[in-house]
């Protein structure tokens, strides 16, 4: 198995980051066939496998804000109002994706890409495992 980390600065708002880029990249190097597997190690972020643009990142964050408002209804409530959120997104938003790789690229659809999603403001600086699983 191969393995990298990348670093991703969300900011310190709700993002939809676009992590396909590094994705290919890392896949290219790897070359051959397997899986890559994407995980982030943090319990309030998730990866997701989605078309991104055409508003899909905006529909996507107001989902979550429908599902999981950003109030005072949370046990876990420390940070910035409605923290709590964060720490539940990853139920439904997992913190994990599996991508299959065919000669050293990603075989995604036509439409999709590899996303982080990062409701928590209070954390701006995240971590991505890349692993490659060659066949």
């Amino acid at each position: 198995m191969k393995s990298t980390e990348i670093r991703v600065r969300t900011g310190s708002s709700e993002r939809v980051y676009d992590i396909t880029g590094e994705c290919a990249d890392f896949a290219r190097e790897c070359g051959g066939d397997g899986l890559l597997h994407v995980f982030v190690p943090h319990a309030t972020a998730g990866i997701a496998l989605m078309e991104l643009g055409s508003g899909s990142d905006d529909d996507l964050l107001a989902a979550l804000g429908d599902l999981l408002p950003a109030d005072d209804r949370w046990a876990h409530a420390h940070g910035s109002r409605g923290h709590g959120r964060s720490h539940v997104m990853p139920a439904f938003v997992p913190p994990y994706a599996t991508v299959p790789v065919l000669g050293g690229r990603l075989a995604l659809g036509t439409w999709q890409s590899v996303a982080l999603i990062d409701l928590n403001v209070d954390n701006p600086d995240r971590r991505v495992r890349l692993s490659f699983l060659s066949d």
